[in-house]
C-alpha cells in the first residue's frame, strides 16, 4: 500500500486577481487562513481552478512557493506539474519538488491527442523527474483524452504514482479502477455532486471546487462517511447539490469566482480568455448564494459588472 496524500476534502484553491490582473496575495494568504481555520484536508494551487492555463510559468512556481510558506505544513500542499510537454511537465515536477510542495497534480496532455501509451509514458516520465508522490488528473471534458483503465493498471505499478482525480463522471470506469488497482492507486472525486457515490466505491475523497466556499461541511460529507454515519453525507450531499452545480453554470472558474466576490470575498475576475458571466447568469448565481445564507453583502443584479470592489478583511468572520 502506498502512502496516502490525504483524506477527505481538498480544496482546489481559485487564484485571486487585482483589477489589474495581477494575483493578489493579500487576498490569498486570507484565503488559505479560511481553508485552515475550516478543515481542509489539503489545498491544491494553480491547478484547473487556479486558472493554470494563464498563468505563466514564473507566477505558477512564485504561487507554489508562497502556498507552501503559508500553509505552514498544516495541510499538504499538491502543486501543478500538468503540461502537454512531457519535458516540460518533468521540469516542473523537479522545481515544484524544491519549493516544498508535498505532492504534484499531472492532468492528462490536453491538444496533442496521444495514444494510451503516448500517455502512460507522458507520466512515467513525470513520475521519474521527482521523488513526490503524483496524483493523475483525468478530466476528459477538458482534455479531450480518456486514461483507460488498463493504463490506469500500468501506471499504478509506478512507486510515486499514487492516486488518480478522476472527474470523467463514469462511476463504471470508477469502479473498474478500483478493482483493477485496488490499494495501488487511490482515487479522488473530481466532482462535488458525486463525492458519496465515489466514496461509496472507495474512494479516499474529494478534490473539491465547492470547498473554496464551505470548506468545513465538504469536509464534513468525507469525514461522516468515513466515520460510517452514511446518512449524514447523504444528507449533506445533497443539501449542497444545488450549490455544487451552480459553480459549474459557467466555465470553471468563472462561476466560483463571482460566488466568492458575492461572499465578500474581493478574488477579483478571471483572466483572458475567460471572462465576466453574463448578467442574467449572475443574478441566477447570486440568489443560490442567498439561498444558503451565504451573500455578505447588498448586491444589485442588474448591474452589469458583479464584482464586489470590497477587499478581503475580516474573512475568519464568515460562517
Amino acid at each position: 500500500m502506498k502512502a496516502k496524500i490525504f483524506k477527505g476534502a481538498a480544496t482546489a484553491l481559485v487564484t485571486p486577481m487585482k483589477p489589474d490582473g495581477s494575483i493578489s496575495y493579500d487576498t490569498l494568504s486570507g484565503l488559505i487562513d479560511y481553508q485552515l481555520k475550516h478543515h481542509a484536508d489539503a489545498v491544491v494551487i494553480g491547478g484547473t481552478t487556479g486558472e493554470s492555463a494563464s498563468l505563466s510559468e514564473k507566477e505558477l512556481l512564485e504561487l507554489t512557493a508562497f502556498t507552501v510558506k503559508a500553509v505552514r505544513g498544516h495541510i499538504p500542499v499538491i502543486a501543478n506539474m500538468g503540461s502537454n510537454n512531457t519535458a516540460h511537465s518533468a521540469e516542473l515536477a523537479g522545481k515544484m519538488e524544491k519549493l516544498g510542495a508535498d505532492a504534484l497534480l499531472s492532468v492528462t496532455p490536453y491538444y496533442n491527442k496521444a495514444s494510451q501509451q503516448g500517455l502512460y509514458e507522458h507520466f512515467k516520465a513525470g513520475a521519474a523527474a521527482t521523488g513526490l508522490p503524483i496524483i493523475l488528473y483525468n478530466v476528459p471534458s477538458r482534455t479531450g483524452v480518456n486514461i483507460a483503465v488498463d493504463t490506469y493498471k500500468r501506471l499504478s505499478e509506478i512507486d510515486n504514482i499514487a492516486a488518480v482525480k478522476e472527474a470523467s463522471g463514469n462511476f463504471s470506469q470508477m469502479a473498474q479502477i478500483a478493482a483493477e488497482c485496488g490499494d495501488a492507486l487511490d482515487i479522488y472525486s473530481g466532482n462535488d455532486d458525486q463525492i458519496v457515490p465515489a466514496l461509496a466505491l472507495g474512494a479516499s475523497g474529494v478534490i473539491s471546487v465547492l470547498s473554496n466556499l464551505i470548506p468545513e461541511q465538504v469536509h464534513q460529507i468525507c469525514a461522516s462517511y468515513f466515520e460510517g454515519n452514511v446518512g449524514k453525507s447523504r444528507y449533506f450531499q445533497l443539501y449542497y447539490l444545488e450549490l455544487a452545480e451552480a459553480l459549474f453554470s459557467d466555465i470553471n472558474p468563472i462561476p466560483v469566482k463571482q460566488a466568492l466576490n458575492f461572499m465578500g470575498l474581493d478574488v477579483g475576475g478571471c483572466r483572458l480568455p475567460l471572462c465576466d458571466m453574463a448578467p442574467a447568469e449572475a443574478a441566477r448565481l447570486l440568489k443560490c448564494i442567498q439561498k444558503y445564507g451565504l451573500c455578505r453583502f447588498p448586491e444589485r443584479p442588474k448591474e452589469k459588472r458583479f464584482h464586489a470592489n470590497r477587499r478581503l478583511s475580516l474573512i475568519s468572520n464568515v460562517f
